[in-house]
């Protein structure tokens, strides 16, 4: 007897271990981008409450009911939302991690109006950064991520309340736990708008600091230091990491600014630093060093940095290699819960 084909029982690929189903899986694009068109239409926050009907987010949203369901559709199939009823959307566990204040960086960073989406596109370069040794962004938008945020001063102030919260959380342990000892003047190099130089003065009251970096900076941190009440003791001055540095001063941080480079551009900003140390000062880098799950071979974070900035992740051996390259030994690591670590380097 011959089986109808329509009878036969039809085995399903198992997308764990089928190997078309698991190129799919890594080949995908409408998946992240179809999460990020929701938040940025602020889909998920439109849910907090509780459940909507399609009409009432299209209405919402401004888009057209039909056109936000096929999208509704497919993120309910891959869990992003709930259907409880036919066209009635809910939040799922997936999704309660972007609203509120607890979602707010991730949202931020989503929306595809913004600098997280932008560098995110840079992973479209990163053929070009690996060919080049260069970096993906410049490759995908014309230049630079720095260039590209100077003249857009939009995304310039929603990419620094993007990373300031990080910025803050650093600056207070750094400020507040770091043995400052013997240091009166400190000059924060690539110091941007002043946050980290902030929360040391307003720690070591005996303390005084300049920040040094692009002219576009400059006003932004002398205004935070006079609101601050720190205009006495704080400035800032225009000035390139890979230029000639303000000579004499205690110790110069640098924070969070050479994951952004590569070893050669790492190795010229530190020796910079080294060579404008009084005799006996420091040279502190200050960098949250990756641990064993960031460094693990499936973290995006590395090709993240690469397509992005050209940059790369260091451990604690690889700073000491390059401030050994600049001329200058490591005198000891301080490091946090978290990955948060100053390494003390002594010129030599």
């Amino acid at each position: 007897m011959t089986t109808h084909p329509r009878a036969r029982s039809v085995q399903m690929p198992d997308v764990a271990t089928d190997p078309d189903a698991i190129l799919a899986r890594l080949t995908d694009v409408a998946t992240p981008y179809a999460v990020r068109a929701a938040v940025t239409l602020g889909v998920p926050e439109l849910l907090a409450d509780g459940p909507a009907s399609l009409g009432e987010l299209a209405a919402a949203t401004g888009v057209d009911a039909d056109t936000l369901g096929r999208l509704l559709r497919y993120l309910v199939a891959h869990g992003l939302f709930g259907e409880p009823e036919p066209q009635r959307y809910a939040l799922t566990d997936v999704s309660r991690g972007l609203i509120g204040e607890a979602g707010a960086a991730r949202r931020a960073w989503m929306d595809l109006s913004g600098p997280g989406a932008r560098m995110d596109a840079a992973y479209g370069g990163l053929a070009h950064a690996l060919r080049t040794g260069g970096d993906g962004y410049s490759a995908v938008h014309g230049r630079p991520l720095w260039e590209d945020l100077a003249d857009k001063p939009r995304l310039r102030a929603e990419f620094d309340t993007l990373m300031g919260t990080d910025t803050a959380t650093v600056a207070h342990l750094v400020a507040t736990e770091y043995d400052w000892t013997g240091i009166e003047h400190v000059i924060d190099v690539g110091g941007g708008a002043g946050i980290l130089l902030t929360e040391i003065l307003r720690a070591r009251p005996s303390m005084r600091g300049t920040v040094v970096d692009l002219p576009r900076a400059v006003d932004t941190a002398r205004q935070r230091f006079a609101a601050a009440g720190l205009g006495a003791r704080a400035d800032a001055i225009g000035g390139s990491f890979f230029e000639p540095l303000p000579a004499g001063a205690d110790a110069y941080i640098v924070s969070r600014v050479l994951t952004d480079w590569n070893d050669q551009a790492a190795h010229d900003i530190l020796r910079n630093c080294v060579a404008a140390a009084r005799p006996g000062g420091r040279v502190l880098i200050v960098e949250v060093l990756p641990d064993d799950s960031v460094l693990a071979p499936d973290s995006p974070y590395d090709l993240q940095m690469l397509a992005v900035v050209g940059g790369r992740l260091r451990d604690a051996d690889q700073f000491t290699a390059l401030a050994a390259r600049a001329g200058a030994t490591v005198a000891g690591v301080r490091r946090w819960d978290g990955g948060l670590t100053v390494i003390d380097c002594r010129p030599r």
